[in-house]
């Protein structure tokens, strides 16, 4: 039987090649087929003879080739395949497609695509960085073309910092993602969208609360609520029921979403308790910890000196919900912290009583609170497992993969014998 998607898959000239020969081994496991084009640089790290092997197809790499041209010419790669990716992106490869330069066949091909693309960079920390790589990123990104990586870690020319590719799971994980295909985490798979929780009932609470201090002043924070959204909407199309009640935001409803808008915190407990029972409660909400007890019903006027506020703790939506009488069957919260990330969301699981916490940093200049980007850390009681930088639509995709993972289809669970079993905890 025929694979149903087909990937064009540009191999350029770093290092980090090698892993392409995993990526395109995992691609034709998952049944998407894959045809190759190497530029000359590329052929000096793996051989054509290995990727046409394992790609089972031909291997594509000279843009003057008569053979090549008059069988299956640049026009035909760029236009035959469902997405375009470019593993490893050199900052040489990068550079000529924000320029638009088209001097091989790989380049030739991308600016005569009209499908898709998604890069995976990888290069030394110091050229990452470099102005010119930055903004050729940023070129890249405004022409709407998507990244995944680079990961920041041990580089093969023996430097630390960021710019290894991404492994061949998070990469086939993006592919598959955009390909609309089912989601993976590591060799794990689940049913495509619309079934895998089909039957199930989720609570995800999203974005800031805003704690009044009189009628126009308020005690707030940073959360954007992208992150929260984005998991309502996988859970959606994962087919669960999904409840999103979300402090103020400026985003769009996700398709498939019950929403309740909230501004407090106790507001917020409000709507989730109103919301049981569920089979899954993801708190995600940056909830402020305190609330003035004092708040005037009038606006406070300017003094000589400012009016003493008194503070007072704020309900534990997440410890409420994993030691509610309806407790769901899967609670997870999150951990937004700005040091010892991993020991402070591990202390923080045990003692809000929830089965798994995803971390992530969110000190200054990692962008996470109001950007598009995340790297979290799930924490289970089997311990922390890092995930790499991503979107945070493929953070959500990545944790609704491992929520069917471990909850399976709604038939398959026994009804009359209480909550499903979770795995690890």
């Amino acid at each position: 039987m025929a694979a149903s998607k087909r990937v064009l898959l540009i191999i350029s000239g770093g290092i980090a090649a090698y892993k392409c020969l995993e990526l395109i081994r995992r691609l034709t496991d998952a049944d998407i087929a894959v045809r190759c084009i190497m530029t000359k640089a590329a052929e000096r790290f793996v051989t054509p003879l290995s990727v046409g092997a394992l790609s089972r197809d031909t291997v594509y790499s000279d843009l003057f080739s008569l053979k090549d041209e008059s069988e299956m010419g640049h026009i035909r790669l760029s236009r035959e395949a469902d997405l375009v990716v470019v593993a490893p992106a050199t900052a040489d490869i990068i550079a000529k497609m924000a320029a638009g330069l088209a001097d091989d066949l790989a380049t030739t091909t991308l600016v005569a695509t009209d499908k898709p693309v998604l890069i995976a960079p990888a290069m030394n920390v110091a050229m990452w960085k470099h102005p010119a790589t930055q903004r050729n990123i940023a070129q890249l990104r405004e022409d709407g073309i998507a990244l995944i990586g680079p990961e920041t870690g041990e580089l093969a020319d023996g430097e630390y910092g960021t710019g290894r590719m991404s492994e061949p799971d998070a990469i086939l994980q993006a592919i598959e993602s955009r390909l609309g295909g089912p989601k993976v985490i590591g060799r794990d798979r689940f049913v495509g969208p619309g079934t895998a929780l089909k039957g199930r009932r989720a609570i995800v609470t999203a974005g800031p609360t805003h704690e009044a201090i009189d009628p126009v002043r308020f005690i707030a924070n940073r959360s954007s609520g992208k992150q929260g959204y984005a998991i309502a909407a996988a859970l959606a199309l994962a087919g669960a029921e999904t409840i999103l009640v979300t402090g103020p935001t400026d985003l769009a409803a996700p398709d498939g979403v019950t929403v309740v808008p909230v501004e407090s915190a106790r507001d917020m407990l409000a709507a989730s308790t109103d919301s049981l029972p569920a089979d899954i409660a993801i708190c995600v909400a940056a909830v402020a910890d305190w609330r003035v007890e004092n708040e005037t019903g009038a606006k406070l006027k300017k003094g000589a000196t400012p009016p003493e506020l008194k503070l007072i703790p704020n309900p534990d939506i997440l410890a409420i919900l994993a030691a509610s009488r309806t407790r769901p069957a899967l609670v997870i919260g999150f951990a937004a912290e700005t040091e010892r990330v991993v020991e402070n969301a591990a202390e923080k699981r045990v003692r809000k009583g929830c089965d798994w916490m995803v971390a992530n940093d969110v000190s200054p200049g990692t962008g996470t609170f109001g950007g598009d980007r995340n790297q979290v850390h799930l924490i289970t009681a089997d311990g922390a497992e890092s995930w790499p930088s991503m979107s945070k639509t493929e953070v959500a995709e990545w944790l609704v993969a491992r929520i069917v993972r471990t909850l399976g289809r709604k038939e398959d669970s026994t009804p009359g014998h209480g909550p499903t079993q979770i795995a690890g905890s």
